[in-house]
């Protein structure tokens, strides 16, 4: 059986943080902790929302977290060069739908191997959580093997 690219996954990831721990190392190091793990245009949102609100700030910052980690996943590094926290960001198309963004060493390394990532984010007042999919580079074989007769 052939299944379309667009169908293949080259790797799955997920996250899920307790709120509350990612705002006690945010009491303890302050903003040092959101410069250190957001990139800049995540970290303009997380001001203007922590500013009207500190609870939602904390939640924005703790999906982009998950983000962060469920992403080093699915492309099966970890947190190791070249994945940075700064370097890949969790950002909002118009209409609000989540999508990922990679700079530097990060975007070059990735543009190598893999094709489109796609990313759901949530939280809830004592959690967030992300799920991230990525696809394989368009033209390497998507070819399912399939065992039964």
């Amino acid at each position: 059986m052939n299944l379309p690219p667009s169908v293949a996954i080259a790797g799955i990831g997920t996250d899920i943080v307790r709120v509350d721990r990612v705002q006690g190392v945010f009491q303890r190091q302050g903003l040092k902790f959101a410069q250190r793990i957001l990139g800049d245009q995540e970290y303009a949102v997380f001001q203007r929302r922590h500013q009207r609100d500190p609870n939602r700030g904390m939640r924005y910052l703790a999906t982009r977290f998950a983000a962060k980690e469920a992403f080093s996943k699915a492309i099966g590094l970890g947190m190791h060069a070249p994945m940075s926290w700064r370097l890949m960001q969790a950002l909002n198309a118009p209409g609000g739908r989540p999508v990922v963004r990679l700079d530097g060493a990060l975007a070059h390394w990735y543009a190598a191997r893999y094709g489109a990532a796609h990313i759901s984010l949530s939280d809830e007042s004592d959690t967030a959580m992300a799920f991230v999919v990525i696809e394989p580079l368009p033209n390497t074989d998507s070819t399912f093997h399939d065992t039964q007769p």
